[in-house]
């Protein structure tokens, strides 16, 4: 074996080992996705199915910029804030036929504000739950929608 096709060789390993690894890397990063929390169609099924039973306490250290009217509930944008020990951020729609909206895991030294546009069906309350310090954060706002955007 000449010493260029030895190269060649060794560099069509190395791409295939690669091609491997990125392929399964998607299942090891989304591996603790929470599939029933986003199918659950009730809010208190969909709270229990991504955090357990962790007590829940109002918090004004959360800050939830949400209009409250959304001229359309498909695209509505909110912005969260706070300056608790975030470990997750969730955002629940009462009324919508999922009502886990988005959910965003935090890492230490990470920025805790988010801004997201989210889908509204109806007339509803928004309501933020921050994990931190083993507990669940509250805080909530109604927001009026005048066109639905889940399929109304």
């Amino acid at each position: 074996m000449n010493q260029s096709r030895r190269q060649f060789m060794t560099r069509v390993g190395k791409s295939v080992a690669f091609l491997v690894a990125v392929v399964n890397l998607p299942r090891v990063v989304w591996a603790n996705w929470s599939a029933s929390a986003f199918a659950a169609t009730d809010l208190d099924t969909a709270i229990v199915e991504r955090y357990g039973n962790l007590a829940i306490a109002d918090s004004d250290a959360i800050q939830l910029k949400a209009p409250s009217i959304a001229e359309n509930g498909a695209v509505v944008p909110i912005s969260i804030a706070t300056t608790l020990a975030a470990k997750s951020i969730s955002v629940f729609v009462e009324k919508n036929p999922s009502p886990l909206s988005c959910s965003f895991n935090i890492q230490p030294r990470m920025n805790t504000d988010v801004s997201v546009r989210i889908r509204m069906g109806a007339t509803s309350n928004l309501i933020v739950l921050v994990e931190a310090d083993g507990k669940l954060y509250r805080t909530s706002q109604e927001v009026k929608v005048t066109i639905g955007g889940c399929g109304g």
